[in-house]
């Protein structure tokens, strides 16, 4: 069973590969890497910015937004889930083992 993220990941790489028309995921990737990061990071401060002066429920939409954002550039720069995972298991047991 996948997890939302795995769902996420697979509708944005199925997005990827057949654009649909009025897709925001597919204006995005239209937009290139550059577009993608600069949304990434636009994101990024309004998480700040609830963390530091909002509510949960805002706290939560910001993070959500972030995490979609973030999810788009991963599949831009080709990255997975499980890539990911993979890069902070090592980290992880690299640390304990340190």
């Amino acid at each position: 069973m996948q997890d939302m993220f795995d769902e996420l990941q697979a509708i944005i790489a199925e997005r990827r590969r057949n654009p649909v028309a009025g897709s925001y995921t597919g204006e995005l990737l239209a937009g290139g890497r550059a577009k993608i990061a600069q949304k990434v990071g636009e994101e990024a401060v309004e998480v700040v910015i609830a963390a530091l002066s909002q509510g949960r429920d805002e706290q939560l939409n910001e993070l959500a937004d972030l995490t979609y954002h973030l999810l788009v550039l991963m599949s831009e720069l080709d990255i997975s889930l499980d890539d990911l995972r993979q890069r902070l298991r090592e980290r992880h047991q690299a640390r304990a083992s340190g």
